[in-house]
């Protein structure tokens, strides 16, 4: 009887590409939503910041209580790596450790029913049998590992190393060969990507693998995520720009924007730069902003977090998350004065009302225009209405737009329609399918 696999994959889209990994390697066991049926439960780990700790612990925890018989739970990914030592001794509900290096030899690990843990982070390759998840036309394609920068409140390079980036070569085929497979939408990412090359004495490194990627016939939609601040130049934005197949979407987290408080975090790039930096991006026609911000930063003053507040009002990116400032050992803000919870609370509050008018002025500026768009399935929020994403918009991350007329074309999931954008109804977007 065939075996039976229940995976979770918590925390970032750079995990999820890893996962998919993993299920390649383990093709040969029939998928199962239900924990309890499960031969081997995997739960692939988030150890960024304090919530995402506690996420993957509760949930390995309830699915050990919900596993049956000799079943086999395995703990990957990022929180395992960094806490491999303390994980082992204070959890024994898991049968299998591994971290992030391992993730093509998990079904060897399996079968021996081995924990370990390589010391070279897994990069990603196109040799890989990927299980890609979700969705039948987009795919994540991880272009690195690793980050060679040293902000105060990050402890990823503590466990995930220096950047690493991939050859354009492997990049390319991979995106080749899934194309050949029917994919056509990419969201290119990593930790930093603008720093991607680097490493290989690429000076312009995401500039040349655009080229590349523009290059593969079949490739209809693409966007880059993460971009940093200091490693982000105007050609770069200008080539994105240009690109016949790149929106013009700019991912770039800034964290803050008032000069001390950025010295503070060791973002290395000082107000005034950023600044240029987004003007420039905001300057492209049609182009998308996205930023996140920490609320909460240990020593941020209340002047600091005004001028953060004054800023992220004035400027309107089309999106921004905050984060509540986690205080992770390993890292140079630790030992800082820090901020008391509630005031975090409060920060992150704040900052939170403003992205979600910053939001609604974005939506509200979309009303009229007519645009391609790619139709996901049926909404959850009316049975006659579908759901769409406008293929600028990053998967999962920005939203959705709702389709209540179109006309008498016939509709088909994972195709690009042209749609114009009629109305919005209290946050969300309606639309009519033109063509």
């Amino acid at each position: 009887m065939k075996k039976t696999l229940h995976l979770v994959s918590l925390g970032c889209t750079k995990n999820l590409v890893d996962s998919e990994v993993m299920l390649g390697r383990l093709q040969e066991y029939g998928m199962t939503d239900n924990p309890n049926m499960a031969d081997v439960i995997i739960v692939n780990t988030c150890g960024f910041i304090e919530a995402a700790k506690e996420e993957s612990i509760n949930t390995i925890l309830s699915l050990h209580e919900q596993r049956k018989d000799n079943s086999l739970l395995v703990m990957s990914g990022c929180l395992s790596e960094r806490y491999q030592k303390e994980l082992q001794e204070s959890m024994p509900e898991i049968d299998i450790f591994t971290g992030v290096g391992d993730y093509e030899r998990i079904d060897e690990l399996i079968i021996r029913k081995q924990s370990t843990f390589t010391p070279e982070v897994y990069l990603a390759s196109d040799k890989a049998d990927r299980v890609i998840t979700g969705s039948s036309y987009h795919v994540y394609i991880k272009i690195a590992e690793g980050c060679n920068q040293s902000c105060s409140f990050c402890a990823i390079p503590s466990f995930k190393g220096k950047l690493h980036s991939r050859a354009i070569s492997s990049i390319v085929k991979e995106v080749a060969s899934l194309v050949e497979s029917g994919f056509w939408d990419f969201s290119f990412i990593s930790q930093d990507s603008s720093s991607y090359g680097r490493d290989m004495q690429l000076s312009d490194g995401l500039i040349e693998l655009i080229g590349a990627v523009e290059r593969i016939d079949g490739v209809k939609s693409a966007r880059i995520l993460y971009l940093y601040p200091s490693t982000t130049s105007f050609e770069l934005i200008d080539k994105i720009s240009d690109s016949s197949v790149f929106h013009s979407y700019y991912d770039m987290p800034i964290q803050h924007i008032e000069n001390s408080m950025l010295k503070k975090m060791k973002r290395g790039f000082g107000e005034k730069k950023t600044i240029a930096l987004l003007e420039h991006m905001r300057s492209k026609p049609n182009a998308f902003i996205r930023t996140s911000v920490i609320a909460g930063h240990s020593e941020e003053s209340d002047d600091s977090f005004k001028t953060l507040c004054g800023f992220m009002e004035e400027f309107n990116f089309d999106r921004f998350n905050t984060f509540g400032y986690s205080n992770e050992e390993n890292t140079t803000a630790y030992d800082m004065k820090q901020i008391p919870q509630e005031i975090i609370k409060q920060r992150a509050e704040i900052l939170g009302e403003i992205a979600g008018k910053s939001t609604k002025i974005s939506l509200n500026n979309m009303i009229g225009e007519t645009l391609d768009i790619v139709i996901d399935g049926k909404s959850d929020e009316h049975a006659y209405l579908l759901s769409a994403r406008p293929l600028q918009w990053a998967v999962d991350i920005d939203g959705e737009i709702l389709i209540n007329d179109s006309g008498d074309i016939s509709v088909e999931y994972g195709k690009i329609y042209q749609a114009k954008i009629t109305e919005l109804a209290g946050e969300k977007l309606l639309a009519s399918i033109i063509r």
